[in-house]
């Protein structure tokens, strides 16, 4: 892979890391379903303690996908997901790169069986 190449695969090579975790999946889906969120309002909805929640929100943080804002006392999350749609570009991307190889296979195939009949 080109240099121009890894640097654009490096976001995505942490999203996908982050998104590892079913722990942090789950936070995604509490934030996009709450909008914005505490560490300890989080943490009460999972089994893990608000310790090992922000723990794990630094993860999402650090790979784009989480913003935190300080509120007065509290640090309130959200999703941010302009690193999940580039993710999801770069996935449509690669789909539709093995599909064309699949078909240049088929047609290939298709074309031996033909000739050797």
């Amino acid at each position: 892979m080109t240099d121009e190449g890894r640097g654009a695969a490096e976001p995505v090579d942490g999203v996908l890391a982050a998104l590892a975790d079913p722990t942090r999946r789950q936070l995604l889906d509490l934030l996009a379903e709450q909008g914005e969120a505490t560490a300890t309002t989080l943490a009460e909805r999972l089994p893990v303690s608000r310790q090992a929640v922000v723990k794990h929100l630094a993860v999402l943080d650090g790979a784009g996908l989480v913003t935190a804002a300080r509120v007065g006392r509290e640090v309130r999350y959200a999703v941010r997901p302009a690193a999940l749609d580039a993710t999801a570009r770069w996935m449509a991307a690669l789909a539709t790169d093995w599909d064309r190889r699949l078909a240049t296979i088929k047609r290939l195939a298709e074309a031996a069986e033909r000739d050797a009949r």
